[in-house]
């Protein structure tokens, strides 16, 4: 069986939720499974000494069109979120907590909570928005917040942030096929032609 195309992202990512949208039926076209992985941008930030696009005044000028422009690009629902940027602990926590239950519908969560934050205008970086929308989804709200409280799901959440940011992710989306690294949903039209050809 092949190996798994290996997605690593933000919540708080606009490019990563595009990649979201789009990143399975690319996986599937070439049979192969997505593993999906959040991490946190601000912890790979401070390793490598990056920073929000917002925070560089003529970046994020230009960052906030090319976000709108990119998902109108690949036919993708967006709206620039009201709170920008934001911390995606408590959703990569609800994520890894699910994830640790049933992998396919934690998937499924996590574009739920992506369409949430960037069609919606939800501010997920708060526990109660994540528990209501986990809620919303399906998922028995007292137990979606024992779980993210839970220290074994933050220590879960800690570790594959850790092993995202060992794996060389430094930006969202982060997309390993086969060993080789490809950032930005820019790429989408390369991880197509590398899974059809192998290479190049």
């Amino acid at each position: 069986m092949p190996n798994p195309v290996e997605f690593y992202f933000d919540f708080s990512s606009p490019y990563g939720y595009i990649a979201s949208e789009k990143i399975d039926a690319l996986a599937a076209k070439y049979g192969r499974e997505v593993t999906w992985r959040p991490f946190l941008l601000g912890v790979a930030f401070k390793t490598t000494g990056g920073a929000p696009l917002p925070s560089i005044p003529v970046k994020g000028a230009y960052a906030a069109r090319d976000m709108a422009r990119s998902a109108k690009f690949h036919g993708v629902a967006y709206r620039f979120p009201s709170v920008f940027p934001i911390s995606s602990v408590s959703p990569s926590r609800a994520f890894y907590w699910l994830d640790a239950k049933d992998l396919k519908r934690a998937r499924e969560l996590a574009k739920a909570l992506y369409r949430a934050y960037f069609v919606d205008d939800v501010d997920i970086s708060s526990a109660d928005n994540t528990v209501a929308v986990c809620a919303k989804f399906g998922l028995k709200a007292d137990e979606v917040r024992a779980g993210i409280s839970d220290q074994a799901i933050k220590d879960r959440t800690r570790i594959e942030v850790d092993k995202a940011i060992a794996r060389g992710a430094f930006g969202s989306p982060f997309i390993v096929v086969d060993g080789e690294s490809f950032w930005g949903s820019d790429r989408l039209d390369q991880i197509d032609k590398w899974l059809a050809t192998g290479g190049w």
